[in-house]
């Protein structure tokens, strides 16, 4: 009888591999990114961590021996979720990995803007001595972070050490620390003329597809600053772009878009009052560690316990 198998379609230091082979030392472990490597363990694979594209054909084929997927992201909005479902296949998300590096983003993204930053960088450049009329700061302004999970609760703590009101809309309307009032998201609207920065951390989903447009804009004041780290699809781009232009809003700061790479040809390429990063927030030096020693090794000894994965599972329902 050959052997139970585990496919980590990442690259990974040893000793994060030896302590996965201490849990399971009778499985096959198999890690590479390289398709070469896993491919033909695809399909008799019974755990597979980090998703891509191509295993597809081998995972969701009739013979596949795939019960868990783990994934290396928190969104899950690219994978072939009814088709999952539809396999009895549970899935797991890294939600939680990008806590501090995307709220550091956040506050990178609004610090900049606030404080002008990126103007003075490409001042820098061209050796520019100008004040840029910088008159503004953070400090006891209101915040509202639309999406208040892992990332939107470490990022009403750092909020609050600069003495901002953090408003917050989550699903449930429930309480969290750091967050001085909590929505539900359809009370959006009453959230959004409070904000001095609004702030987008949600998965896409059917019910957040387009969830802001012209409307959202206009209830925004025409001084904040909208950022999105969540997902492009959240937001109308075009729309966006307009209330930028017409100065509805005061600024953006994004790191997500509809469509990535963002074309040469948007726009928000040439906006002073933008600031863009290329879907990098949640890059991080401890990323695959996080994973591994948080996420999928509780996981994993959960699953041999004969239990479902906790952590993080995902609800196909919510699609998160």
């Amino acid at each position: 009888m050959s052997n139970r198998k585990i496919v980590i379609t990442q690259n990974l230091k040893q000793e994060y591999i030896e302590k996965i082979k201490d849990i399971v030392p009778d499985w096959d472990v198999i890690v590479s990114k390289e398709p070469a490597v896993w491919k033909e363990h695809a399909q008799d694979a019974e755990i597979i961590a980090g998703w891509r594209k191509e295993l597809a054909d081998y995972c969701l084929a009739p013979e596949s021996n795939l019960k868990w997927l783990q994934t290396w992201s928190a969104g899950v909005d690219s994978l072939p979720l009814e088709r999952l479902q539809s396999k009895n296949i549970r899935v797991t998300s890294a939600n939680g990995v990008h806590a501090y590096p995307i709220s550091e983003t956040i506050f990178a993204l609004m610090l900049g803007l606030t404080r002008k930053i990126h103007t003075y960088v490409k001042n820098q450049q061209t050796k520019t001595w100008d004040h840029a009329h910088l008159s503004l700061e953070i400090h006891e302004k209101t915040i509202g972070v639309i999406g208040v999970g892992e990332i939107g609760k470490e990022t009403a703590k750092i909020a609050k050490a600069f003495g901002m009101t953090v408003l917050g809309v989550r699903h449930s309307g429930k309480p969290s620390d750091y967050v001085d009032e909590m929505y539900t998201p359809d009370q959006l609207d009453q959230v959004l003329p409070k904000c001095d920065y609004v702030v987008v951390t949600l998965p896409h989903t059917p019910e957040t597809h387009h969830l802001f447009g012209v409307q959202q804009f206009k209830h925004m004041k025409p001084s904040a600053f909208f950022i999105n780290i969540g997902r492009g699809e959240i937001v109308v781009e075009e729309e966006l772009i307009a209330a930028l232009q017409e100065g509805t809003i005061a600024g953006a700061g994004l790191d997500v878009f509809e469509t990535e790479p963002l074309s040469s040809e948007s726009p928000l390429w040439e906006m002073d009052n933008v600031i863009i990063t290329p879907h990098t927030s949640g890059a991080t030096e401890h990323y695959n560690k996080r994973v591994i020693e948080n996420i999928l090794i509780p996981n994993l000894r959960t699953y041999l316990n004969g239990q479902t994965p906790s952590i993080n599972l995902v609800n196909f329902r919510k699609g998160y």
